[in-house]
């Protein structure tokens, strides 16, 4: 990022590292939504020469004298999110806040991503896990932020076994959130989207209804099809700053709306009066940001290990050379209608 709405290459020193960091080179890099909104919204604020990046898996070149699970050669998932596990805020249960609001994102915000030839992790005995032999460095780039923040975002719901849920936006968030209901348990899972490659997935990670907003108000379908009800939990994986209308119209009372969407524009969110019971309807709204750190990668991929689901059907573009990541982050941007993510892949 050279500064908002301008991309570029750099060239800088390799970075250095402290006592428990470890120095890598990426193995596979993925372009996020996310840098969209840093870049050409300038969702939080100029940044100039900052590498762009936080989804990564690794190989390790360097490690800090403290550094003790970690060596030289492993392959390692980089979770988006590299908390500082000593913080107050990891210590009561919020790692990814460290420090500030959303500070345990480094990547790309507080300092240099991954989208270079080497990148740091802070804490790598905390923050970084071990690729399992069976994973593709392009399939486990997939754990490392999509799945954790939208199964987060399923989390989160509060979803009752074999409750209904709405998923409002079918990126690769909001599929990776499907599939984290489907492993919570729900019953009925709507997924609201039109791209057809997103439709495809969604139904085979567990979507049971396809609604598309194009056809009328979701809120207003969605109730229709719950016999007037609405559902159990709502997973905000997407849209404008109006996504909370869709959502909170979509709530049956006593229901959670689970937001993973970064609302890029705006200087507030609207939630509607009326359905949301004057504010006294019992539907809650709880937001969270991504989930980091070594166990939670190594939980992520046991799904993959033990077959319980794929990653791989969220790639749709592959490149590999790191020249390509110029493309692969404007195909973000521009998001045609057959992309669901672009992956670069740099080794095997």
């Amino acid at each position: 990022m050279k500064k908002i709405g301008e991309i570029g290459w750099v060239e800088k020193d390799i970075p250095s590292i402290g006592p428990q960091d470890a120095l890598l080179k990426p193995l596979a890099i993925a372009p996020c939504t996310s840098d969209v909104h840093t870049v050409w919204e300038g969702a939080i604020g100029e940044r100039h020469d900052l590498i762009l990046g936080h989804e990564a898996v690794g190989e390790v070149v360097e490690v800090g004298n403290l550094v003790k699970n970690i060596k030289v050669g492993d392959r390692v998932l980089v979770p988006a999110i590299t908390p500082d596990w000593g913080s107050d805020a990891a210590q009561r249960g919020f790692s990814s806040q460290t420090g500030a609001p959303l500070g345990g994102w480094k990547y790309s915000n507080y300092k240099d991503g991954s989208m270079a030839e080497y990148f740091t992790c802070n804490e790598a005995d905390f923050n970084l896990a071990i690729l399992p032999e069976n994973i593709s460095p392009a399939d486990g780039v997939m754990l490392v932020d999509m799945w954790s923040t939208g199964f987060m975002g399923a989390e989160n719901a509060n979803i009752p076994l074999g409750g209904s849920v709405a998923v409002l936006g079918i990126g690769a968030v909001g599929l990776s959130a499907i599939l984290g209901a489907k492993l919570q348990g729900a019953g009925r899972i709507f997924a609201v989207g039109t791209r057809p490659v997103s439709v495809e997935v969604a139904k085979e990670y567990g979507a049971t209804d396809i609604i598309s907003y194009k056809d009328g108000d979701t809120g207003d379908q969605i109730k229709e099809a719950t016999d007037g009800e609405g559902v159990d939990a709502v997973i905000v994986a997407g849209g404008g700053s109006d996504i909370l209308i869709d959502a909170v119209k979509s709530a049956r009372a006593g229901s959670v709306v689970s937001n993973i969407n970064y609302f890029g524009e705006g200087e507030n969110i609207p939630i509607p009066r009326t359905p949301w019971g004057f504010g006294m309807a019992d539907i809650d709204i709880h937001t969270g940001l991504c989930p980091g750190g070594r166990t939670r990668m190594e939980q992520l991929a046991n799904i993959v290990t033990y077959g319980r689901g794929d990653p791989s059907k969220l790639i749709t573009h592959r490149f590999d050379a790191l020249e390509d990541l110029e493309e692969a982050l404007l195909l973000m941007k521009d998001k045609p209608r057959n992309l669901i993510k672009p992956v670069v892949i740099l080794g095997d």
